[in-house]
């Protein structure tokens, strides 16, 4: 007996009570009671004691959806996913990104809400969708296009948003973070063209977003800052997967004017191009030098002290963590200007790079 009495008093204390049931033994509706837990002044001093007390004895922790009956706010923000062919979201960023926002979240009592939109579905359905039904109090708009109509949608109903990138073709403001692309491409290919490399491809993301148009802009920057010519035989753009940097490189090494290195915009990309350099039997860093943007990611590390690959480098969790406080500031402050912040990408020199071969 003894046993069970310890056991029914250890189960008594992980039993937590929900809002509803709160308030049906209190005799209050579900609003009095959270208005009175989260400190409103329209509930009287006695009510808000009794609530409290009754709260400690049966280990109530209120939900986000209880705070939200108190503050009219849904507590919590969306993320609206396109599971559609040939779209950047699709790669680890996503993971490392969403990690570093849930982190901001959870401290601030949120809850993350995930939509995924199929090949068949309009997002302005959605997104108008998660406002009418106040589902979300804003949004994180991922993977941004050139001209990105969600843009000027999300202006035009009132929903908080804040850009993981940026759309070069829009002109209204918005609230953006991005990393400096043109900047850092440009870095890369001038650190190759130092190293004497002449002829050096871009295995690039698709150009329809705004991230792959930038890089390409940068790579042609810094060919042009050298009189080099562009050659658009050797610019690619493609979905960024591990196989397209595979046959893009065996493609680019059968040439018989071959270039000598390469710019991958991803580290995923890059892993396909050593795949191919190695198969061939060649060295990468001597037969073919490579530059590749890694964004630090947590489940997919570019070598330990010294780097695979030479890289430009920026924290894609640290984005994440960021706009997510962005966009909280800016659910609490809407009429705030917005804000943009850019990010400068750092060159880490790895073992993927070497002076160009005779």
């Amino acid at each position: 007996m003894p046993g069970i009495a310890k056991r029914i008093t250890v189960l008594k204390a992980l039993w937590t009570m929900n809002l509803k049931e709160l308030s049906e033994t209190l005799g209050l509706s579900q609003t009095t009671v959270s208005r009175a837990l989260n400190g409103y002044p329209e509930v009287s001093e006695a009510t808000r004691t009794r609530v409290e007390m009754a709260a400690r004895k049966f280990n109530y922790s209120p939900s986000s959806r209880a705070k939200g009956l108190a503050t009219g706010k849904a507590l919590a923000i969306g993320h609206v996913i396109p599971t559609r062919s040939k779209h950047e979201m699709v790669n680890p960023v996503f993971g490392d990104f969403i990690a570093g926002a849930g982190e901001i979240y959870a401290q601030n009592g949120y809850e993350m809400i995930l939509s995924i939109v199929n090949a068949d579905a309009s997002e302005e359905t959605v997104y108008r969708g998660l406002q009418s039904r106040r589902a979300v109090d804003g949004v994180v708009v991922h993977g941004p296009r050139m001209a990105d109509d969600r843009i000027p949608l999300l202006n035009e109903i009132g929903l908080p948003f804040v850009v993981h990138g940026r759309a070069s073709e829009i002109s209204e403001p918005y609230e953006w973070l991005d990393v400096n692309n043109k900047h850092a491409f440009e870095r890369a290919t001038q650190f190759l063209i130092d190293l004497g490399h002449r002829r050096i491809a871009l295995i690039n993301g698709l150009e329809v977003m705004d991230f792959a148009r930038r890089r390409r802009l940068g790579y042609e920057a810094a060919l042009n800052s050298e009189d080099l010519d562009i050659d658009e035989s050797l610019i690619f753009s493609e979905e960024m997967t591990e196989e397209y940097g595979y046959e893009t490189t065996r493609t680019i090494l059968d040439r018989s004017d071959a270039p000598t290195a390469v710019v991958a915009s991803s580290m995923i990309i890059a892993l396909g191009v050593r795949r191919a350099i190695e198969e061939r039997g060649l060295v990468m860093g001597k037969d073919l030098s490579i530059v590749t943007h890694d964004d630090m990611l947590s489940y997919l590390q570019n070598g330990g002290d010294v780097p695979i690959f030479t890289a430009t480098r920026s924290s894609v969790r640290e984005a994440g963590r960021k706009a997510a406080e962005m966009l909280l500031q800016k659910i609490s402050n809407p009429t705030t200007p917005p804000q943009n912040i850019l990010f400068e990408a750092e060159l880490t020199v790895g073992r993927s790079t070497g002076p160009a071969p005779n």
